[in-house]
């Protein structure tokens, strides 16, 4: 895969997509776990939907981005601490940390 050209996917896209796409929340639903408006969610989802599209289509490899500490979001830490099997996994929780 180094050979490839990569599409970067965030950390929100990825989330994103993983709480509609897989959950099956409803956007108003994922925008409230992920704290951000229906709309921005749309547009993130709108995002990832595009670069997957993209890489899918066009022979491209998706990168998820690295984890700057300044930029986290809430659900960083669940997938920094989930190992390569429970990332495997429909069941692996992402949630949200609660304050």
């Amino acid at each position: 895969m180094r050979f490839l050209e990569e599409i970067e996917l965030k950390l929100d896209e990825v989330e994103a997509m993983r709480l509609t796409d897989i959950e099956d929340l409803y956007q108003a639903d994922a925008a409230e776990r992920m704290g951000v408006s229906r709309q921005t969610l749309g547009n993130i989802l709108a995002r990832a939907h595009k670069k997957v599209a993209t890489a899918l289509l066009e022979g491209k490899a998706l990168r998820i981005a690295a984890v700057n500490e300044q930029t986290r979001p809430a659900s960083a830490t669940a997938l920094e601490s989930a190992t390569a099997e429970e990332l495997q996994s429909p069941n692996l929780q992402l949630m949200k940390e609660n304050p």
